[in-house]
């Protein structure tokens, strides 16, 4: 329990910091500043019920990742939810996506990351988000579908905050996601920058754009369009012909120093997944930090890993956050500390899938 307690400190502490870089951005506008200090009241209450739960033996993790929907308007090279080509599953209904989230809020969870797929096609699904203002969602999008209503339900709603995904600038965008998407996006950064929208941008980084993207000038010019946070994702192979695509050991090691000294230097957020989970003493996944719900319910231990053992159709997420498949993860966290870098649980894929026996 003490390991787990000084986990949970590392968390709760890098949570507060994150509320609190995130108000001194927001500073300037009255309502999303009072709208993130609301936030930072739920977070320590948030606190209080994971240590509740971690005494009754639930391992509560502050982030849950939530797939919401397995469609997407794109075909995006190196797609994630593509490559995995997990069974046909019906997408979580709009009642059990409520109940779902009524749940992580009674357990305690901080932020819920919303991703697909791309979670826009799902038309039910910013006016269920809007009913949980103690939460706060990352919604992960391409853009495209962020019409005025959209913007009117983001403007509304602080505690949503669109990241919307980019490569690069136009060659290195509309390669992987398609010709015209970069000048889409910038025309929704626009939209958003006109009406204060707290928003972010998803950037997969890989060998080849990674001086772009780490360049001080790109950080800046995204800056000056609005931007406030900046998820730097590395790339993960899980598409056959994409190993070259990973960053250079060399590169793995200079962007942790990149993203802190950003963080010293902008008026952003920088957070760098899975690089950042080295100052948590490794993979977060499998509730440690994390958790991953597909979208068609399964429990899984991270985005990159789809195995599960539980749904949260048949089970509460209580019960299923007690997976045997988690705990065995948890409890054998030595086999994910010597990797190459990058994802540990995708490198060791093979041991995942092995202890579901």
């Amino acid at each position: 329990m003490k390991i787990h307690s000084s986990l949970s400190d590392l968390l709760n502490s890098s949570i507060y910091g994150l509320i609190k870089d995130a108000f001194g951005i927001a500073v300037k506008n009255p309502q999303l500043a009072a709208s993130i200090m609301r936030m930072l009241n739920h977070q320590k209450k948030n606190e209080k019920l994971r240590q509740h739960w971690m005494e009754k033996g639930v391992q509560v993790p502050p982030f849950m990742i939530v797939s919401v929907t397995s469609q997407c308007n794109l075909r995006c090279a190196g797609c994630y939810e593509k490559a995995h080509a997990r069974a046909a599953q019906p997408n979580m209904s709009t009642e059990r996506l409520t109940s779902l989230l009524n749940e992580a809020r009674d357990l305690g969870v901080t932020f819920v990351l919303i991703a697909g797929g791309e979670p826009l096609t799902r038309k039910d699904l910013l006016p269920i988000l809007c009913g949980f203002p103690e939460l706060i969602f990352p919604v992960f999008t391409n853009g495209v579908l962020i019409d005025d209503a959209t913007l009117a339900l983001f403007e509304k709603n602080p505690h949503l905050v669109p990241i919307l995904s980019l490569e690069g600038q136009t060659c290195e965008t509309d390669s992987r996601r398609g010709k015209g998407m970069y000048d889409r996006v910038l025309e929704t950064i626009a939209a958003l920058h006109q009406r204060q929208i707290f928003f972010g941008t998803s950037i997969t980084i890989t060998q080849s754009n990674y001086d772009l993207v780490t360049s001080p000038s790109y950080i800046q010019q995204l800056i000056k369009s609005g931007c406030s946070a900046f998820f730097f994702v590395e790339y993960i192979p899980v598409e056959s012909g994409t190993e070259n695509w990973i960053l250079t050991e060399e590169q793995n090691k200079k962007l942790h120093s990149i993203l802190d000294s950003y963080r010293k230097k902008y008026p952003a957020l920088f957070i760098g997944f899975p690089g950042d989970e080295e100052q948590f003493g490794g993979c977060l996944s499998a509730g440690r930090g994390f958790v991953h719900i597909s979208a068609g319910g399964n429990v899984e231990p991270c985005p990159f890993a789809p195995y599960s053992d539980v749904s949260i159709e048949s089970q509460s997420l209580a019960d299923a956050l007690q997976s045997e498949l988690l705990r065995k993860i948890r409890d054998n966290q030595e086999e994910l500390h010597e990797t190459k870098g990058g994802c540990a649980l995708w490198e060791k894929r093979e041991w995942v899938r092995s202890l579901l026996g």
